[in-house]
């Protein structure tokens, strides 16, 4: 399975944005990500495409900015399918993305932490 967080990617955003906005970062994102996740929910839910679609892109920008690359290929995926792929599997890719957010948010706190 793919590193969770590309370091690279992350000591670089560190070293551009400093260590201490970065930890305020984290803390917004391990916030809004499950909202962006439920909103995407909702939306199949709901039937609509252009919400569903925001909150993919969101929640794929947000997670490139940590380096979160497989937590945004599989919001890019979702995004760039829409709803009808989501819907004809039962919501299991939303279910894949939550365990992956899982996964980064876990990696995101120790990551916080050192």
């Amino acid at each position: 399975m793919a590193e969770t967080i590309d370091r690279a990617v992350f000591e670089d955003l560190k070293s551009t944005a400093g260590a201490e906005f970065v930890k305020d970062l984290i803390d917004t994102f391990l916030v809004e990500a499950p909202v962006m996740m439920e909103d995407m929910r909702s939306a199949l839910a709901a039937g609509d495409a252009e919400r569903f679609r925001r909150a993919a892109h969101s929640l794929k920008s947000n997670s490139n900015t940590f380096g979160a690359a497989n937590l945004a290929a599989m919001a890019k995926e979702i995004e760039l399918g829409g709803l009808a792929p989501v819907r004809a599997a039962s919501g299991v890719p939303l279910d894949a993305l939550e365990v992956e957010y899982t996964r980064v948010a876990k990696a995101l706190m120790e990551l916080k932490r050192a």
